[in-house]
């Protein structure tokens, strides 16, 4: 049984929830059914004094079965799924017995849920332990009543941040919080409390059904929330540009609970809750965000048949931004760094940048002077190959340039055993070319990182021509250690990220040459769903680094007798660099200007450097914007840069911030319809040149009737 009834002398009954076969809990008809039946017992047994909910595994309850949420296409079938929860959670609360909510481990959503419809919440203190209300992260809401019960628990201003942004607490944050009454210090103590408060509280009510109930802060009418109405729904807007229905619908929930009666408030929830189902956001987020995202994890695109492997001593070459980034990550997780540079004063900077990041964990008290120094001592700062000896994994993260590279490959090779594995952190220097300088290119690797490094999750592994497998899971091993998701690519210019990305603010800088205003083309992006706009992007990159880029490419074709293909928006990057002096926000100066202390400011002089024209609608800049993205993912598909759809979108989503809400690059084509897509790729080719063809495989799949699998 995945529910297991447990009566004791005082009359005090366990229901321990244990799904057979399942590491975690899960909210389907395999707990829910067993789980209504016990409340039935319950119910129906006088001589029951008191009710411990807990559970078997090592969590509580994650939460809802995702796979069934996601095959609700059907509003009424939503509806009735949120309304069949929360009627036997209603039942459970309403028994007339005291019912405590054992949290042993993580709860979840449905978990939580579960949990705020118990009288009482006993949590271990266990620090990996995790509450809250996610949902909002895959384009959902809680449809168990957590937009009702939580509000009346703590208040609807204090709720709110904690739904729309899908806050996970620990359990001491949560008792802080006043979600969780008390905390215990392990199984036994949880039981132990649990039944104490179960035989001195007979007779509990919940706050909500309490006649004398009053709302922590005042209802949704209360003057004190006045303000928020007002405000709330606008500032949400401003932040998703309309793309995300989830977070106007937890407010609309709440705003509607404020205003009602407990259980027509629920009804309310169930309708909202429906709503966010069926919508292609929640599709599109559930099928990349979770299920893709999980499989990844899972180690979908790790070679099979490789034993695991972890990385003891790491040796980083360069402690600019990405090496001093790498280093920290690497550090977090009890990895023995080197980070060598060609100064000592550089290599310390770079282990500075650590202590910087430390330092703002002292002052939130996530860590102790102490703590602070076990980690700094874990960096080496040193500018000695010597100390590479024993690195099971050297990365190097030196400037974009061959030469460089070829030189700190043999030098650190040198010192290295032949098992250990050398990676190189380039964003778009062909991986093949770079082994070239190794005398083991079976060993050798791409780990290209994200900027910032401590912040960015995701990690483009890729695989030279000569790369082995062997090389490729400890590579993949290496990523899942330092708690970052690990994408697999195959060797080419630009690998799959920088090449997809760079369209974006290819196409922005091209809509400025064609006389589009800059505020039109940075308001497209992010209407689209990216976080930040094309021209303000590129000047994060740097203008003089994207130049950098274009010239070793010119370089690298012409070494083969070819011409390198030139995409419209090349001409902006050089004006702004060669001719104009303005080269990005680390110099002070793009498309935007950073005054020193002040805010950022689009320039003024980009009217008279690129003069208005006929404005397009703007439905096409974000089309145009979207659609290069997302046939360049297309074309990385079709050439096996990338080989599974679920890399693909995450890497799309992690790698360069596109629309979350589209599920990834090639979800956003599913989500159009390949045919659909195709004739739109048509139609912006037609008007705006060859950039917008459509893949060769899209063609194929829209006449098959295909999409991503």
């Amino acid at each position: 049984m995945s529910v297991n009834f447990e009566k004791d002398n005082d009359g005090i009954v366990t229901l321990t929830l244990d799904m057979p076969g399942r590491s975690m809990n899960v909210l389907n008809d395999e707990l829910s059914q067993p789980l209504a039946e016990a409340i039935g017992r319950i119910e129906g047994d006088a001589s029951i004094k008191g009710v411990i909910v807990t559970s078997g595994k090592k969590e509580f309850l994650a939460g809802a079965d995702i796979e069934k949420v996601f095959a609700i296409t059907d509003p009424a079938d939503a509806f009735k799924l949120a309304e069949d929860y929360k009627g036997f959670l209603r039942r459970l609360e309403l028994c007339g017995r005291p019912v405590v909510a054992a949290l042993n481990g993580t709860a979840l959503g449905g978990g939580l849920e579960l949990a705020l419809a118990c009288h009482y919440r006993i949590a271990i203190d266990d620090p990996k332990a995790q509450f809250g209300l996610p949902e909002v992260k895959l384009g959902l809401l809680p449809g168990g009543g957590g937009t009702q019960r939580l509000p009346r628990l703590i208040g609807i201003q204090p709720s709110l941040p904690l739904m729309l942004e899908g806050k996970e607490l620990k359990a001491s944050d949560a008792k802080n919080a006043g979600i969780i009454h008390a905390l215990a210090r392990d199984r036994e103590d949880l039981l132990a409390q649990a039944k104490a408060w179960c035989l001195a509280n007979p007779k509990p009510v919940q706050p909500w059904d309490d006649k004398k109930f009053k709302w922590p802060g005042g209802d949704a009418k209360a003057p004190a929330n006045g303000q928020l109405w007002a405000i709330a729904p606008s500032m949400a807007n401003a932040k998703t540009y309309g793309n995300y229905p989830a977070p106007i619908n937890i407010m609309a929930s709440v705003f509607d609970g404020g205003i009602t009666d407990f259980d027509t408030g629920c009804r309310s929830e169930s309708r909202y809750f429906a709503n966010c189902v069926v919508s292609q956001v929640s599709k599109n987020m559930i099928g990349t965000l979770w299920f893709q995202l999980n499989a990844i994890n899972k180690g979908s695109s790790r070679p099979e048949g490789v034993e695991r492997s972890t990385v003891k001593k790491l040796g980083i070459l360069g402690a600019g931004m990405m090496g001093a980034g790498i280093a920290y990550s690497s550090a977090k997780v009890g990895i023995e760094v080197v980070l060598l540079d060609t100064t000592q004063e550089a290599a310390d900077r770079g282990k500075a940048y650590s202590s910087g990041l430390l330092d703002k964990d002292l002052k939130k008290g996530r860590l102790t002077p102490e703590g602070k120094d076990q980690f700094l001592a874990r960096i080496k700062a040193t500018t000695s190959y010597d100390d590479l000896k024993g690195c099971d994994l050297v990365i190097e993260a030196v400037f974009e340039d061959r030469a460089i590279k070829a030189d700190v490959t043999r030098k650190a090779e040198a010192q290295l055993a032949r098992t250990a594995v050398f990676a190189s952190n380039t964003s778009t220097l062909p991986i093949t070319g770079l082994a070239e300088a190794s005398e083991r290119p079976k060993n050798f690797i791409g780990l290209h990182f994200f900027s910032p490094v401590d912040k960015m999750p995701l990690v483009e592994i890729i695989v030279g021509k000569k790369t082995s497998k062997e090389t490729l899971a400890r590579g993949f091993d290496y990523v899942q250690q330092i708690k970052k998701t690990p994408i697999v690519v195959n060797d080419s210019r630009g690998f799959y990220t920088s090449r997809c990305f760079a369209t974006y603010p290819m196409e922005g800088m091209t809509l400025l040459a064609e006389g589009q205003h800059p505020r039109s083309i940075e308001m497209a992006g992010l209407q689209a769903g990216m976080p930040v706009g094309p021209l303000a992007v590129q000047d994060e990159v740097s203008l003089s680094l994207s130049l950098h880029v274009l010239e070793q490419t010119r370089k690298d074709f012409a070494a083969e007798g070819k011409t390198a293909p030139e995409h419209p928006g090349v001409a902006v990057v050089e004006k702004m660099v060669k001719v104009l002096d303005r080269q990005g926000k680390k110099a002070g100066k793009g498309f935007y200007d950073y005054p020193a202390g002040g805010q950022k400011s689009l320039w003024k002089g980009l009217a008279e450097q690129f003069p208005l024209k006929e404005q397009l609608p703007q439905q096409e800049l974000i089309d145009r914007l979207l659609y290069a993205q997302a046939n360049e993912a297309a074309k990385c598909y079709e050439e096996g840069v990338v080989t599974a759809v679920g890399d693909t979108n995450i890497g799309s989503i992690f790698g360069w911030g596109f629309a979350p809400h589209q599920g990834g690059a090639l979800q956003f084509i599913n989500a159009v319809g390949v045919a659909q897509f195709v004739k739109r790729s048509k139609e912006l080719e037609k008007r705006y040149g060859e950039r917008f063809k459509p893949a060769k495989l899209l063609v194929k799949m829209a006449k098959e009737g295909r999409r991503f699998e």
